[in-house]
């Protein structure tokens, strides 16, 4: 997993990636006779909003384990899917197949038979949802989770519990702070823009202070800094701000990758 999805990393643009709002439902022609229940749930699927970076869902389920670990299960959603409030309960969004461009990883944080309850990358933080474990969707393990304390302003990269690397890094400013709870890695951005950092590594958070960065949704980020002197301290918008080699390290970590901030 982490080969195939280094590789579609790289072949990002920032650019590209805000137009992936925009993700079209297609039919085939060709296709055994459909009941009308499928027709209608279709059609209701086509009629929600995306669960991603750019949206809110004020009524979603909350993670009621913000500190909790997972077994490192992670789902690729291959096509729209379903997302329900609870097993067999109402459908409030649909899980694109891609978030900013990549293709979308989800972490698993419980399991009730043939659903699965996923962490969400849409506001408001900590927003869960249930799909299903028997659709066009795709079940892997990452044996890596990202925990970055943001008061000791420390970040340790464990694979399977195990630390193999850590680091000061930068964090939120007191009047911008680094959001806690548990997330995941999103996406991974090459950056063409600022320059501020090669690869940008938006999570499926965002800024409880701000409600945009420049124009997008304000989702927060770890990422470099071309000055080191801002290791160690509280002056970011919220992103966490990681030195080159902890930036080298994270950019190989699967999609769907835990993180906690703390």
């Amino acid at each position: 997993m982490s080969s195939r999805t280094t590789a579609a990393r790289r072949r990002i643009r920032l650019g590209a990636a805000l137009g992936a709002l925009c993700v079209a439902l297609t039919g085939c022609g060709t296709a055994p006779a459909v009941q009308p229940e499928q027709i209608m749930a279709r059609a209701d699927l086509g009629m929600q909003a995306p669960a991603s970076t750019f949206t809110e869902f004020p009524t979603a389920p909350k993670d009621t384990a913000p500190e909790g670990e997972t077994d490192g299960v992670v789902l690729r959603v291959k096509q729209d899917i379903a997302v329900h409030h609870a097993p067999d309960g109402p459908v409030f969004a649909k899980l694109p197949a891609t978030q900013l461009e990549n293709p979308t990883w989800v972490p698993i944080i419980a399991e009730r038979g043939a659903w699965a309850q996923v962490l969400l990358p849409s506001r408001p933080n900590g927003s869960t949802g249930w799909v299903r474990t028997d659709g066009p969707v795709e079940r892997a393990r990452t044996p890596y989770v990202v925990d970055v304390d943001i008061d000791a302003r420390r970040m340790v990269v464990r694979k399977d519990g195990a630390p193999i690397g850590e680091w000061v890094v930068g964090v939120g400013a007191p009047a911008s702070p680094t959001p806690r709870g548990r997330t995941y890695v999103m996406a991974a951005i090459e950056e063409t823009v600022t320059k501020f950092s090669p690869i940008i590594l938006p999570l499926g958070t965002h800024s409880n202070t701000f409600s945009t960065y420049g124009g997008g949704p304000g989702t927060v980020a770890l990422h470099g800094w071309p000055e080191p002197s801002v290791f160690g301290q509280a002056s970011s918008d919220g992103c966490v701000r990681v030195p080159d080699d902890a930036l080298q390290l994270l950019t190989t970590l699967p999609l769907g990758t835990l993180v906690h901030l703390r």
